[in-house]
């Protein structure tokens, strides 16, 4: 979220404001974005999608079900109704027919609203695009308007908190920006023990893949824990459009000076998680996150660290690159306050087991403050990851410095 910057006498930047202007115009032009979002499978977002189709039809707007799935759900078949419906392309895939939503007939129809179901789902191989949310990012350049629902499972950034909550991996992802750029967030919400009674109704799955859920997905747990995750992303969404809102009516407070998260990764296998554990960070500091990859010269980039840089980009992240020599030394603990002594936050993960758990504590140093990393300055703290060792070998203070310029990553400085 940027800030618009001012001059000395404390005016608007004419850039800056330029740049709103445009990005305003944009958005006149482009279709808005609503999603619905959910603990888990079952809460109702279909349904309440479709009930905010039926209304926005009934008050005169051009609605059609452009993808629906209803998986057998009587309740939601019922509330799908006498909406107009896209006829669905079918593409043969590994001996069988498989049923996608038709973008160009959808495009070709230009309604005003459509309704598209499961944003994560992946599209079949041969269809123009890989992802759904793709497909939908179509729809809103077109400016058609579109309703959808996720679950927050499916979040990129969250995709390791809950597979270690449920056990299960999470294979179809959204990038986080595709949900925090939606123009409406609404969450349905659901008690942990009111989606299980659902489930032993045989509400939302037959009764045979119902009574497996329930002893493993839906677990009351595991409910708890992802409505959790669900109220605080929706929660942190209302901080934003306030904060944005105080903005844009230049409604004046004491902001802070921007902090900035670093995640530093090489080729270990733990370099997606550092990187997703650093976007958590950087959104819930609503900072701007620097992910700096370390390669080692005469070295191919490993496959860990190019996927870890790619979901570094789909989540937001300014990437930089940094190659070292075997002989660098890459012992270091402590990471030194840039030049501008600016708030800094460095995520690394380390091999040793004596090392703590995030954040350091009560291990300051020589002109370190109780509680502080020596070598840091009081707005800097360093965040440690137990595990495979990714990015443990941390740089020398000179190449830090030089990643967390403000200006080398178009940052502006100060609150503005």
């Amino acid at each position: 979220m940027s800030v618009v910057s001012r001059d000395e006498d404390g005016r608007p930047d004419p850039d800056a404001l330029l740049r709103r202007i445009a990005r305003a115009e944009a958005a006149r032009t482009r279709g808005r974005l609503r999603l619905y979002l959910g603990m888990a499978p079952g809460v109702g977002k279909t349904y309440a999608m479709l009930l905010e189709g039926r209304r926005r039809r009934d008050a005169g707007e051009d609605v059609v079900a452009a993808f629906v799935e209803a998986h057998g759900r009587r309740q939601t078949e019922e509330a799908l109704g006498d909406l107009e419906v896209v006829p669905r392309r079918t593409i043969y895939y590994r001996g069988s027919d498989v049923e996608e939503m038709d973008l160009d007939a959808v495009l070709a129809r230009h309604p005003q609203v459509a309704l598209v179901d499961e944003l994560a789902h992946t599209n079949v191989p041969g269809s123009r695009n890989a992802k759904r949310w793709q497909d939908v990012h179509e729809l809103l350049d077109a400016g058609i308007s579109v309703i959808s629902t996720v679950n927050i499972q499916h979040l990129e950034s969250l995709a390791d908190i809950v597979e270690s909550i449920t056990g299960s991996p999470v294979r179809e992802r959204v990038p986080d920006r595709v949900v925090d750029d939606a123009d409406e967030l609404d969450v349905v919400d659901l008690s942990p023990r009111a989606l299980r009674e659902r489930l032993e109704q045989g509400q939302v799955y037959p009764a045979d893949r119902a009574e497996r859920a329930l002893h493993h997905f839906f677990r009351e747990g595991n409910l708890t824990a992802l409505r959790e995750l669900a109220l605080r992303k929706v929660s942190t969404e209302v901080e934003r459009d306030l904060q944005e809102y105080m903005r844009d009516h230049e409604i004046e407070e004491s902001w802070p000076a921007g902090e900035r998260v670093l995640a530093v990764i090489d080729e270990s296998p733990g370099a997606s998680r550092v990187v997703r554990r650093a976007s958590r960070l950087a959104r819930a500091l609503q900072s701007d996150l620097v992910v700096l990859v370390l390669l080692r010269e005469g070295h191919p980039v490993s496959t860990p660290l190019a996927d870890a840089r790619r979901l570094a980009v789909d989540l937001g992240a300014r990437v930089r690159e940094h190659r070292r020599r075997d002989d660098e030394d890459h012992a270091r603990r402590v990471v030194r306050p840039h030049e501008e002594r600016q708030p800094c936050h460095v995520d690394v993960e380390c091999t040793g087991r004596a090392e703590p758990a995030l954040p350091l504590r009560n291990r300051g140093g020589v002109g370190a403050r109780p509680g502080e990393p020596p070598g840091c300055s009081h707005d800097q703290q360093r965040h440690v990851l137990p595990g495979h060792g990714a990015a443990r070998h941390l740089l020398r203070p000179r190449v830090l410095r030089e990643q967390l310029r403000p200006e080398r990553h178009g940052i502006e400085r100060g609150g503005g």
